[in-house]
């Protein structure tokens, strides 16, 4: 089974890159390796800062308030990835102040491609792209409180 899958996933690679021609703008389909490694979730950014963990400093980055969240993305060179990361549950208290508590463990995995600035994920739907900005992987949400802004991952060295 194995076997098959890695099969499978090297004739959609060829699939993919023989597919582009010449009269596709010119350009060649190339796979950026250079995402391959392990990241670590550094940031949960949300839209206004808060001071979950009640030590007078407030934060947009809910990984410097809330000491449970964590992260991890791996990124193999057989175009498979593999993802786990804390669960989050924001709820309102008042005056536009924010309670941020871990809950559980997301896990994921499936297969990648990349080109120079964006890396998307196949397979499961908890991930679709990233953008890459440097040494980091950010995964922009959006969302306005309760919601996250933005995920951020930096390549482990």
């Amino acid at each position: 089974m194995k076997n098959f899958k890695k099969i499978a996933l090297f004739s959609t690679l060829m699939a993919l890159v023989l597919s582009c021609s010449k009269d596709d703008g010119g350009g060649s389909a190339t796979i950026n390796f250079e995402v391959i490694g392990v990241w670590d979730l550094t940031e949960v950014n949300i839209s206004s800062a808060q001071d979950v963990n009640m030590d007078g400093t407030s934060s947009t980055n809910l990984v410097d308030e809330v000491d449970c969240i964590s992260g991890t993305l791996l990124i193999d060179a057989d175009l498979t990835w593999t993802f786990e990361q804390t669960g989050l549950f924001i709820t309102p208290i008042t005056n536009g102040e924010y309670n941020a508590q871990c809950s559980g463990t997301i896990t994921a995995s499936g297969t990648w491609l990349a080109d120079a600035t964006e890396i998307r994920f196949q397979g499961s739907s908890t991930l679709s792209s990233f953008r890459i900005v440097g040494q980091t992987l950010v995964n922009t949400i959006d969302e306005d409180l309760p919601g996250v802004k933005s995920f951020v991952y930096e390549l482990r060295q």
